[in-house]
């Protein structure tokens, strides 16, 4: 398709490598904007959830100032304590006490020390045998938040509670913070059973089966919250406007990812100046500072006075957040990206490991056949009177596919077992759809996958399974076959 507006030509490109066209994808693929969508909060609430010290922060808050609480209670009620009670609490003197509370303080830090020196060699073994992108599926993991917090808040407390015993050599009388010193012993205890725990959970946060099933969950809560199902019907008036030769370009504010839009304010905005706004980008894409990102125009035939256009374009561009990482609060395509990675690098001559490939491949079909049947198009956000405001780019079916195919295809091309998988990804997907340019996504990458399968020196056993499978890929596409299961 030609170009015909050069004002907004240079409104291209996303996430992955495409040229944007006008209208933006299918008709009938809009939405009232009611769904729930997360904005720049969402996105801030992820960046604090893939960081490592936000919990274990609270945590030792919480212990210091339990530290400092329960000595204060433990002098108003040890000496009325029933026998029955005390018999179960710390028994010790002073000096007891200090000994205690100083082992356990000592040997807190030393475990802390090891934790996060296993959890740091997991991250870096994640990064260098699978992908680097998966680092925030290690750090978002809360079982390592809570052991790190866990083990920190014992050591502050048992601290926080050491400056309060006293003994008599000290000038003041003899005190022993019965139950404080007590729950540090119990705290103790919980560590120990929490570093086996630990352990186990990391020998198996670290297989990649668990890491891709992970990885697969957070794709399709993604999906979830940000795509409706396919078939809905569609508020309003449903197709995207085209933008005028003369609209005003909004350049983004900074480099790096696009990490959110807040679709509010965003409304608000094209509300309040009576224009329609289309971001051209959609999440996860990457953003140059200066370079267009948006395009906005007055619904009426006046132009906007000044002011107005200055507001516009400044809400607009507060509205869309820029980051230095991609994240899954709004970027449904992140998970493939992810999955893809995974297994070009276990195709890479360093791992060689095709299985994992393999299997990767087999988690980005299953979340290609979800996201399939999800409303894919254009995201159009309307006014009260039912007036389309604002235009949201989102990645269509063929992005999508590219995305989990061509690398896959280019770096496996030698292998038969990962090129079957593919050709199995492609059928698997052809069940699914049921739309003209969603079928046709399917045999272009057919077409793709066979030319590859043609340039390669494989036995004719294996030629004949490939051949065999594309055709089973075409039969599924255009939905003239339905395969027994059992003999699959």
């Amino acid at each position: 398709m030609v170009h015909t507006q050069p004002t907004v030509a240079v409104l291209r490109g996303g996430a992955v490598p495409d040229v944007m066209e006008w209208p933006p994808g299918p008709p009938g693929s809009a939405d009232g904007g009611t769904m729930n969508r997360p904005g720049t909060v969402g996105a801030a609430r992820d960046t604090l959830r893939t960081q490592l010290w936000p919990v274990p922060t609270i945590g030792v808050a919480l212990a210091v100032a339990l530290g400092v609480f329960l000595p204060r209670l433990d002098e108003r009620i040890d000496d009325v304590l029933p026998a029955s009670v005390t018999r179960y609490l710390f028994g010790g003197g002073a000096g007891a006490a200090r000994s205690v509370l100083e082992a356990i303080a000592g040997s807190q830090i030393t475990v802390t020390s090891l934790t996060f020196s296993l959890t740091i060699v997991t991250l870096q073994l994640a990064s260098s045998q699978f992908s680097p992108r998966l680092l925030r599926t290690f750090t978002s993991d809360r079982f390592v938040h809570g052991t790190l917090a866990l083990f920190l808040a014992t050591f502050a407390y048992s601290l926080t509670v050491l400056r309060t015993v006293r003994t008599a050599d000290d000038g003041q009388d003899a005190f022993v913070p019965q139950i404080s010193v007590t729950l540090a012993f119990l705290l103790a205890l919980a560590t120990v059973v929490t570093l086996v725990l630990f352990l186990a959970h990391l020998a198996s946060k670290i297989r990649v089966e668990t890491m891709l099933r992970e990885v697969h969950t957070s794709a399709s809560d993604t999906a979830d919250r940000m795509l409706s199902v396919d078939g809905e019907p569609p508020a309003g008036n449903s197709a995207p406007p085209d933008p005028p030769a003369d609209a005003i370009l909004v350049p983004a504010a900074r480099s790096g990812f696009l990490g959110g839009v807040d679709e509010e304010a965003l409304l608000h905005a094209a509300v309040d100046a009576d224009a329609v706004v289309l971001v051209d980008r959609h999440p996860g894409s990457s953003l140059i500072a200066g370079t267009p990102v948006a395009a906005c125009w007055p619904r009426a035939a006046a132009g906007f006075d000044p002011g107005t256009r200055s507001q516009l374009t400044e809400r607009v561009a507060t509205a869309i957040s820029t980051g230095y990482e991609r994240t899954a609060a709004q970027d449904v395509a992140y998970g493939l990206r992810q999955l893809t990675d995974v297994a070009v690098k276990a195709l890479s001559p360093g791992i060689n490991d095709p299985t994992t490939a393999v299997h990767a491949l087999g988690h980005s079909a299953a979340l290609l056949c979800e996201l399939a049947g999800r409303d894919l198009g254009p995201r159009l956000l309307h006014d009260d009177e039912d007036r389309i405001r604002v235009v949201l780019r989102r990645p269509d079916l063929t992005e999508l596919l590219d995305l989990a195919v061509s690398q896959p295809r280019r770096y496996g091309a030698a292998d038969p077992a990962v090129l079957t998988r593919l050709m199995m990804l492609l059928r698997e997907l052809g069940w699914t759809v049921d739309r003209p340019d969603q079928r046709r996504a399917v045999t272009d990458q057919l077409a793709r996958l066979r030319h590859t399968v043609d340039a390669q020196d494989f036995d004719a056993v294996e030629r004949t399974t490939l051949a065999e499978l594309g055709v089973q890929v075409e039969q599924a596409a255009t939905g003239k076959w339905m395969p027994n299961p059992t003999a699959v």
